[in-house]
């Protein structure tokens, strides 16, 4: 934007303030302005974007007291009706502009200068396309406010947590050390999974320039249980169930995550590998509650006295004749 635009736009009126407003007052009205317009809370919206980089520009310039000091007096020369022009004589040519300088002009014509440089004059009124106008003099560029014009954003703060399967379940409060050194308490929510980042939204290092603070961002890692999987939402375990059980059928007791236990039923000729659910005793979140899911495991005795070995020998004289492989076998082959 080049500074002909300075006559034209009233940033006090794009952000709602008086020509008095103090510094402090501008810059909480401007963040309020920023977190209602800002494109990341305003998907897709082209004027909330428009809005937001309007805004933006407008604080550029008043939060600089330089840039304000100059732009009140352009408005303040744009008031008596002076416009720059390429050319021209009279009001709105190259005198008023010079003039508000303390520029000045010899006999016969020639002009002449007691302050500032004609380089910056020429170039407040020639920038680039695109440039805007920030800390520097005469729109030189400053941080972007994630790629708008405007305010930097402040850097986030990294940390790091290891929990234990029961606190990533359930969800706990805990108190961490980010990389600054600052203490600070973040809510792990129930049902967070290994691996994951909990990001505390403005809570990292502020700006430098009244832009956004940073965040903090916490990467979790979960410690594995001796018992229990984690499956989405659901928790796994291996229920291991003797022959005779997995022959007759039985019903047995398995343990939940919390300690107490629950009844199970196993049907006759449950083999291996069959998983059997127990509905809503798995992850408890705000998405949802999980199941428990028990995959049966027949346990094959590995001491026998001979009594038991007798019967199991009369077992297998009198078994079915079939051979458990032959599907596998059929299958391979094709």
């Amino acid at each position: 934007m080049a500074s002909q635009d300075w006559f034209d736009k009233d940033f006090y009126k794009v952000l709602g303030v008086s020509k008095d407003v103090s510094e402090a007052d501008l810059k909480k009205t401007y963040r309020k302005l920023a977190r209602t317009h800002h494109p990341d809370s305003n998907q897709g919206d082209a004027a909330a974007e428009a809005k937001f980089k309007e805004i933006s520009e407008a604080y550029s310039v008043l939060s600089d007291p330089e840039q304000r000091k100059e732009y009140d007096q352009i408005r303040a020369m744009g008031a008596g009706g002076a416009r720059f022009t390429a050319g021209g004589q009279g009001a709105g040519g190259f005198e008023d502009v010079f003039s508000m300088f303390g520029q000045g002009r010899a006999p016969g014509g020639a002009r002449y200068q007691t302050t500032g440089d004609f380089d910056d004059i020429f170039e407040m009124f020639n920038q680039q396309q695109g440039g805007r106008f920030g800390s520097g003099r005469f729109g030189q560029p400053t941080g972007g406010f994630r790629g708008y014009g405007g305010p930097t954003r402040g850097s986030d703060v990294t940390a790091r947590t290891t929990i234990d399967f029961v606190t990533a379940t359930r969800g706990e409060t805990i108190t961490l050390q980010g990389e600054d050194g600052k203490p600070f308490k973040v809510k792990i929510p129930a049902g967070v999974a290994d691996g994951q980042k909990i990001r505390l939204r403005g809570r990292g290092r502020p700006s430098p320039d009244g832009g956004e603070s940073g965040d903090i961002v916490v990467s979790v890692t979960v410690r594995p249980h001796p018992v229990f999987t984690r499956d989405g939402l659901n928790l796994r375990l291996t229920v291991p169930v003797t022959y005779t059980e997995a022959v007759f059928g039985a019903t047995i007791e398995v343990p939940t995550l919390g300690g107490d236990t629950v009844k199970l039923r196993v049907a006759p000729g449950t083999p291996s590998g069959r998983v059997l659910r127990i509905k809503g005793r798995g992850v408890e979140s705000a998405k949802g509650t999980g199941d428990l899911l028990a995959e049966v495991q027949v346990a094959v005795p590995s001491h026998l006295d001979d009594a038991a070995r007798d019967a199991l020998e009369r077992f297998r004289e009198l078994e079915p004749k079939e051979n458990p492989r032959a599907d596998l076998m059929a299958k391979s082959r094709t």
